[in-house]
């Protein structure tokens, strides 16, 4: 069965032009078609085509579904976008599929980019998510400064995932407490900067390891998210 993404199902009983125009001109439903739809927040619904139009397809909700959250705890991934969009928006992807709840752009010191347009990666995101049958859609945060950003609360544990030698650092998944919401930073491909990694452990994150292998910046925030994920299975 077909998904699609209705932000405002609970007050508007149409689907959004862009999902309208999937579902009536290149799926061609008709009326009476039964469809499934998720608002983003947690909750499917069943639903009937009532009104196949391609610019505001309505719809009759006959059933809520609350879907069952296959990991209790929270994962939010702060990163460094790269130089090529492609790669952090394959991240981003990948990461949905995989189950997250927040992802943050962080500029740094040795960030390749500066300013990034999230519109296309909110794209991504909801698509991942139908795709990958989910109906929470990750929180994505716009750019922010390194140091803005590490002095945030966080309920969890943090931790920063850096290259330097000279350090305290575990491997993640004998750092991370099962059950414990998880904050991971992910640096540039130029790592973050000592200056950046002091102040982060100033501010409570855990220096870690993901591993023997120099991951490239989007290869790491997957690892990071599924380490997650596997240890709370």
């Amino acid at each position: 069965m077909h998904i699609f993404y209705t932000p405002d199902i609970k007050s508007v009983k149409e689907l959004p032009e862009e999902e309208s125009q999937h579902c009536i001109k290149v799926l061609r439903l008709s009326e009476g078609t039964e469809i499934m739809l998720t608002d983003g927040k947690g909750t499917f619904y069943k639903a009937i085509i009532t009104l196949a139009h391609h610019k505001r397809c309505g719809v009759k909700i006959v059933e809520e579904i609350q879907a069952l959250s296959p990991c209790p705890i929270k994962i939010h991934i702060a990163i460094a976008p790269t130089k090529n969009m492609d790669r952090i928006e394959w991240f981003a992807e990948k990461c949905t599929e995989i189950g997250i709840n927040a992802i943050t752009l962080l500029r740094c010191r040795f960030s390749e980019r500066k300013e990034v347009k999230t519109e296309r990666i909110e794209k991504i995101l909801v698509s991942a998510m139908k795709q990958s049958i989910k109906a929470t859609l990750p929180q994505l945060n716009g750019m922010t400064t390194f140091k803005e950003f590490v002095t945030r609360p966080f309920e969890g544990q943090k931790f920063i995932a850096h290259c330097y030698e000279k350090s305290n650092k575990i491997l993640l998944k004998q750092r991370y407490i099962p059950g414990n919401n998880a904050l991971i930073l992910i640096g540039p491909e130029g790592d973050f900067s000592p200056e950046e990694v002091e102040l982060a452990i100033e501010n409570g994150f855990l220096p870690i390891s993901l591993g023997n292998s120099r991951l490239r910046t989007e290869t790491a925030g997957i690892v990071a998210c599924h380490t997650i994920h596997v240890i709370n299975q």
